[in-house]
């Protein structure tokens, strides 16, 4: 069993910054989230601004950035260039985040890095007129110090949440904008209408890049259509065909206008996996473990199981509290036969889980004869929810990428993945 302590206290320091007290709202309700960006500057300039002079895929969408990140990650490495890319959340542990070529940050170098940003950390919290960093913040300041470390020639950077705000739109050297899709989520920051959301999205579009998109509304394509006009950036929609593969789609543009041959690009395409994304963790029975945390993620995990054969569906549910409850749910409860609802343990930056009773006010609302089962402990839970999932059935553990990043420990835990830098 390997003990990192060194690492365990670089993670616990960097949770710990949640702790914090937040200054990030101008109003009584609404956050201002204007000065993520300068807040996040302001300790990269202390450091040597490690994020400059590098060239970025930059991803952002409602649904499809995880995946999006990863294939093009296995593009450009398959096709011989040194690439980092940086992901979030993490599933298990936080090295998983940033990854170049084919393993994840080393936990020994993870905690270095911490331990070289302590002192700027504290300057900020004494200094900056924008306070100290923020954990997610603070993420991306060690990929940028890494990916330089490792003189990475391309960085595919996953949007958190939005664009135009977010962190991740520090950077500069954008060479392709990626938007998968608009859709709702996170209305609480982003808006309230598709439109406001796609503003949001569609500011990680920078001068004379190129952004790809497979959105189809033509009202949002004309906003970025307009948008490209104003930067003097190329514009490609791709339109989507019913037997098309979304999440390989935009790679394949990609490797295209980068002249990347279709052998290379196939190989780099052949049996992509990404932990917690439609994963089959085990076989019999069946246990998949999905992520999906709103409802057109859960819509996708809806569509992706008609490939998939079973007797009953069983599902294990849970959500963060600021996510579209009754939406969501009703997206997987008309294909579930019972659902065992829970909590994750932990959360990050402040948020809360969906309260038990809340989702027994939804089934009543959306399904009231459907079979339920409700637990505080998410591996009870678990423990429930594989008791009753015959040889012939499937269990799908989904809600949340925190309760399944979680969960995913009773098949591949986080000494496997701290050991091996990989997730499988």
């Amino acid at each position: 069993m390997i003990t990192n302590i060194k690492y365990q206290k670089a993670v616990e320091f960097l949770k710990s910054l949640n702790n914090i007290p937040a200054s990030n709202y101008s109003g009584k309700n609404k956050p201002d989230r204007s000065f993520y960006i300068k807040r996040l500057e302001y300790l990269l300039k202390l450091v040597g601004n490690p994020h400059k002079n590098l060239k970025y895929i930059h991803v952002t969408g409602t649904a499809g950035k995880g995946s999006n990140t990863i294939a093009i990650h296995s593009l450009l490495k398959k096709a011989g260039y040194r690439v980092g890319s940086y992901t979030s959340p993490h599933t298990t542990t936080p090295i998983e985040r940033m990854k170049v070529g084919n393993k994840y940050i080393s936990p020994n170098t993870f905690a270095n890095i911490v331990e070289s940003l302590k002192n700027p950390l504290t300057e900020c919290s004494l200094n900056s007129p924008y306070g100290t960093p923020s954990y997610f913040e603070v993420f991306l300041a060690i990929s940028f110090i890494y990916f330089q470390q490792m003189n990475c020639e391309w960085v595919v950077l996953e949007v958190h949440v939005g664009g135009l705000c977010d962190p991740t739109n520090i950077i500069t050297g954008t060479k392709y904008a990626v938007i998968t899709n608009i859709d709702y989520d996170h209305q609480d920051l982003l808006g309230n209408t598709l439109k406001e959301i796609a503003a949001e999205k569609m500011g990680i579009i920078k001068p004379n890049c190129t952004l790809i998109t497979t959105e189809a509304r033509p009202q949002i394509l004309k906003m970025f259509s307009k948008r490209c006009e104003e930067l003097n950036a190329k514009f490609i929609p791709i339109k989507i065909h019913e037997n098309a593969e979304k999440n390989t789609i935009i790679t394949r543009k990609i490797a295209e206008l980068m002249h990347i041959n279709k052998k290379t690009t196939d190989k780099a395409l052949l049996n992509l996996k990404l932990p917690c994304r439609f994963e089959t963790i085990q076989i019999a029975p069946r246990v998949i473990i999905d992520g999906a945390h709103n409802r057109i993620k859960i819509r996708k995990l809806v569509e992706d199981l008609k490939n998939v054969k079973y007797k009953k569906l069983i599902v294990l549910f849970g959500m963060v509290h600021d996510k579209d409850l009754e939406e969501s749910l009703n997206e997987i409860i008309s294909v579930a036969d019972h659902i065992v609802f829970t909590r994750s343990l932990t959360l990050v930056g402040g948020r809360r889980t969906t309260p038990l009773i809340s989702y027994k006010n939804a089934v009543k609302k959306l399904k009231p004869k459907l079979k339920t089962d409700y637990f505080l402990d998410q591996w009870q839970a678990l423990d429930y929810a594989l008791s009753i999932t015959g040889s012939a059935d499937c269990l799908i553990i989904t809600g949340s990428m925190y309760l399944t990043g979680n969960l995913r420990e009773r098949w591949i835990d986080e000494q496997y993945i701290l050991k091996n830098r990989i997730s499988f």
